[in-house]
C-alpha cells in the first residue's frame, strides 16, 4: 500500500498555509525550520532560497508552489510547537514568512516513490495545511517532468542539480526565444542547443548522420568554428570571400520577387512600381532579348497594351479627374506609332488586323488633337479599344493566360543586364520614360556595384535546385546537415534584402514540399542579431523600405512556418525592439541575463506564467545560466546550461584588452597584434595579393 502524502509530513515540515489565494499562498515558517541549510530532505540542501520548490499536500497528491519573496515580521508572541510554560512572559521574536507562486501538481506514480507533474492545480490547500520539503527524488521528478524528453541542455541548480531536458519537437516546432544582454551566454546556447540535438539524434540513429536541416543566418562570422569537430555535426559555410574548405555564398538577381526589388529600388507606387512589375514579366518569360521572329515581339506589344488598358479601365483613368485622361491619350499616341512602324512587316490578316486597330485608336485621338481638346474617354470608348487590341492579340497567337502571367514572382532565370533594357523598354510603351530614371539609376548602381558582383552571379552560375541542395540540404550530402550563412562582408545597402530571399526562398521551398509530397521536411532557421532583422516598422508607409520587408518575411514564418515544418530561432539581445508578430508566435523563450529595464518589462508582458520572482532574477542571471520557460519546458525552470568545450563556442569572445596591452594573457602565454595595415587596406580596396596598385593604371 503506499504512503499518503501527509504521512511524510512529521519530517518535512517546515510551515503553515496563512494565507491562499488562486495565484497567491502565503506561509508562516515554524520556528524550528532550518535557517541555512536544510539536513531532512535526503541530503544538504540551502533553505530557504527564493525560486526553491515546496511542497503542500492536497487531497492524494502535492501542490508544488515556487517562492517568490521572503521577509521577517517582529511579533510578540513567538508560535512555538510542542509544550509551552506558560508562566513565562514572551519576549519579541522575528517570525519568517514566504510567498509561494503555485505552479502544478506532483502525484506519486508507483509505490517505488515514483511521481508524475502536471502543470495546473487540482485544488488549492485551506488554512493551516503543512508546507513541506520536497525529497531529492520529489525535486527530480518536478524538474525532470515531461514526455520524450530527448535532450538534456543542462541542470538546475535549484533543483539539486536535476537534469533539464527538452523535447525537440516543442523546442524547434512552435518557435524558440532566445533573449538576453551581450556577453550572457546566448551564442553558445543557440549553437549548443543544435550540437546536443544532433549529437542525441546521431546516438539514436545508431552513429549514422541525422536526416536534420539547420540554416544558421550569421551576420557577424561567429559560428564558422561552431560546429567543427564530430564529422556528422559539421557545417556548410557560405562566405561572400570564401576560404579553403568554405563555399561561395550566391544569393542570383532573380530569386529576388517584385516586393523586394521594389523596396531596394524605392520605387514610386504611381508610376515605377508598375513599369518595374511589366519588367519583371517581360524577364521571367525570357522575353527581353532581340529576336528574329517579329511575330512574337508584336505579340509581347500587344500583350502589354491588352494589360495597360484593363488597368486603366478597372481604375477608370480615361474618364477621370485631369490629367488622367491626357496621359491615357499620350499613350494612345505611343502605342498608335509603334504599331505603325510595324505595319510593313507583316502581311495579310496579321497585317488587317493591325491596321484596324491604329485606325481604331487614330478615331479615338483625332477628335482630341484640336485647339481645346478635351481629353475625357467614355466607358464604351474604352470598352471596344480593348475588345479590338484582345482581337489582334489572338491574330498573333496569343492567349487570356499571356495577358496577366499566373505569378510574378516566380524564380526563373534572368540577367541583370536583361532587366535594365525591360524597365527601359516598359517605360516608353507606358509613356511613363521621364518617371523611370531615379528607378534605372538605382538598378545600374546594383548591377555596377564589385562588392555584389560575387554574390549576385548571373543567371548561369547556380540552378534554383542546385541551391535548395546545397543550403537547405540534400539527401545524400556529405558535408553535415547545418548551413551557416555569413552575412558579415554583404554589403549594408542589400543585406536586408538577401537575408529576406534567404529566409523566403527556404519558407516558400517547404510550402512547395508538402503541396507534393503530403507531409513536412522539418527544418529550422537560425536568426542572430534578431533586433536588426525583425525590427518593429510603421505599417502605414507607402513605401516599405528592404528592413520592413525582411520583417514581413520573419513574421510570416513565425505564423505560418509551423504548417509547413519551419521552426524559428530567434536570437537578441534587445527583446524591446523585435517585432510584436514574431515574438507573440514564439512559444518557448530562453532567458539569460537582461538588464535593460524596457527589454524587462517587455519579457514581462510575454510570459503567461506567473513568474515574478523568477523573473526578478533576470539583472543578475551569471553568464551561462538562463531561464527556460514556455511550450518546451513543463514548468519555469532556473537552468545551467551545458558547458561548450573552447573550440566549439561561437567567436563571440570579449576583446582582450589587458592582455594585448601588457603582451601576455592570464595563462602567461605570449598575445601580439600587428598593427600593419596595408593588407587590410588591399583587401579592402580589392587588390590582388601581390599586385602593385599601379598596374592596373599601368595596363589602362
Amino acid at each position: 500500500m503506499s504512503q499518503a502524502p501527509f504521512e511524510q509530513a512529521g519530517s518535512l515540515r517546515i510551515g503553515a498555509v496563512e494565507f491562499v489565494s488562486p495565484d497567491e499562498i502565503k506561509v508562516g515558517l515554524d520556528i524550528e525550520a532550518p535557517e541555512s541549510v536544510a539536513l531532512n530532505a535526503g541530503g544538504p540542501r540551502p533553505f530557504p532560497r527564493v525560486n526553491g520548490y515546496l511542497l503542500i499536500p492536497v487531497d492524494d497528491a502535492f501542490l508544488v508552489g515556487q517562492v517568490e519573496w521572503m521577509t521577517v515580521e517582529r511579533s510578540p508572541f513567538p508560535k512555538r510547537r510542542g509544550m509551552q510554560d506558560f508562566g513565562l512572559v514572551d519576549l519579541p521574536y522575528p517570525l519568517r514568512r514566504l510567498r509561494l507562486n503555485p505552479l502544478g501538481t506532483l502525484r506519486r506514480r508507483s509505490p517505488d516513490g515514483a511521481y508524475d507533474f502536471r502543470r495546473g492545480a487540482d485544488a488549492l490547500p485551506s488554512i493551516g495545511a503543512a508546507v513541506l520539503l520536497p525529497t531529492e527524488k520529489q525535486l527530480c521528478s518536478i524538474v525532470e517532468s515531461g514526455e520524450r524528453r530527448r535532450v538534456k541542455i543542462g541542470t538546475s541548480p535549484l533543483a539539486g542539480d536535476a537534469e533539464v531536458s527538452i523535447d525537440p519537437n516543442r523546442l524547434f516546432g512552435r518557435h524558440l526565444a532566445v533573449l538576453g544582454n551581450t556577453g550572457s551566454g546566448k551564442s553558445c546556447s543557440v549553437a549548443g542547443l543544435i550540437r546536443w540535438s544532433l549529437e542525441q539524434a546521431s546516438q539514436a540513429r545508431g552513429g549514422g548522420r541525422p536526416n536534420a536541416r539547420f540554416i544558421v543566418l550569421d551576420p557577424n562570422g561567429e559560428y564558422a568554428r561552431a560546429f567543427s569537430g564530430a564529422e556528422k555535426i559539421k557545417a556548410r559555410i557560405f562566405k561572400v570571400n570564401p576560404a579553403e574548405g568554405e563555399k561561395a555564398l550566391k544569393v542570383p538577381l532573380w530569386f529576388w520577387n517584385s516586393a523586394e526589388w521594389c523596396s531596394f529600388t524605392q520605387a514610386s507606387a504611381r508610376t515605377q512600381r508598375p513599369t518595374l512589375m511589366h519588367a519583371l514579366r517581360f524577364v521571367r518569360d525570357g522575353q527581353t532579348e532581340p529576336t528574329p521572329d517579329t511575330s512574337h515581339d508584336m505579340r509581347r506589344f500587344l500583350r502589354t497594351m491588352v494589360t495597360t488598358i484593363r488597368i486603366e479601365q478597372n481604375s477608370g483613368g480615361p474618364w477621370g479627374a485631369f490629367p488622367k485622361p491626357k496621359a491615357f491619350f499620350e499613350k494612345l499616341e505611343k502605342w498608335k506609332s509603334g504599331l505603325e512602324s510595324d505595319l510593313s512587316s507583316f502581311a495579310g490578316d496579321p497585317q488587317a488586323r493591325l491596321q484596324a486597330l491604329v485606325a481604331k485608336i487614330e478615331g479615338l485621338c483625332q477628335p482630341r488633337r484640336v485647339q481645346y481638346p478635351h481629353y475625357d474617354f467614355t466607358r464604351d470608348e474604352v470598352r471596344d479599344l480593348l475588345v479590338a487590341a484582345s482581337e489582334t492579340h489572338s491574330a498573333f497567337g496569343g492567349t487570356d493566360s499571356d495577358i496577366v502571367p499566373a505569378d510574378v514572382d516566380a524564380p526563373r532565370p534572368f540577367e541583370g543586364a536583361s532587366l535594365l533594357r525591360a524597365v527601359e523598354a516598359a517605360g516608353e510603351l507606358l509613356n511613363v520614360s521621364e518617371h523611370v530614371e531615379t528607378l534605372l539609376v538605382r538598378i545600374r548602381a546594383l548591377l555596377t556595384d564589385t562588392r555584389l558582383k560575387p554574390i549576385m552571379g548571373s543567371e548561369h552560375d547556380v540552378a534554383l535546385d542546385e541551391w535548395l541542395s546545397s543550403y537547405i540540404g540534400s539527401d545524400d550530402t556529405d558535408d553535415g546537415c547545418i548551413s551557416v550563412i555569413d552575412l558579415s562582408l554583404v554589403p549594408t545597402e542589400v543585406i536586408h534584402v538577401i537575408t529576406a530571399v534567404i529566409a523566403r526562398i527556404t519558407f516558400e521551398s517547404l510550402q512547395r514540399y508538402v503541396k507534393l509530397n503530403g507531409v513536412a521536411l522539418p527544418t529550422v532557421l537560425v536568426m542572430e542579431e534578431a533586433h536588426t532583422f525583425i525590427k518593429r516598422y510603421k505599417e502605414d508607409v507607402e513605401n516599405q523600405d528592404a528592413a520592413s520587408i525582411c520583417c514581413q518575411v520573419f513574421e510570416r514564418i513565425a505564423r505560418e512556418g509551423r504548417k509547413f515544418g519551419l521552426g524559428l530561432v530567434l536570437s537578441s539581445q534587445r527583446p524591446s525592439e523585435l517585432s510584436p508578430t514574431v515574438l507573440s508566435q514564439c512559444n518557448t523563450f530562453l532567458l539569460h541575463r537582461i538588464s535593460n529595464d524596457r527589454d524587462q518589462e517587455l519579457v514581462h508582458r510575454l510570459v503567461p506564467d506567473n513568474l515574478r520572482g523568477l523573473l526578478r532574477e533576470l539583472p543578475s542571471l551569471p553568464s551561462q545560466n538562463a531561464i527556460l520557460l514556455g511550450w518546451a519546458s513543463e514548468l519555469p525552470v532556473l537552468v545551467k546550461m551545458n558547458e561548450l568545450p573552447k573550440s566549439q563556442q561561437p567567436r563571440s569572445d570579449d576583446p582582450e584588452f589587458w592582455g594585448v596591452w601588457i603582451g601576455e594573457d592570464a595563462d602567461g602565454n605570449p598575445v601580439s597584434r600587428s598593427s600593419d595595415w596595408a593588407p587590410i587596406a588591399d583587401d579592402w580596396q580589392s587588390v590582388p595579393a601581390g599586385q602593385p596598385e599601379g598596374d592596373g593604371e599601368a595596363e589602362a
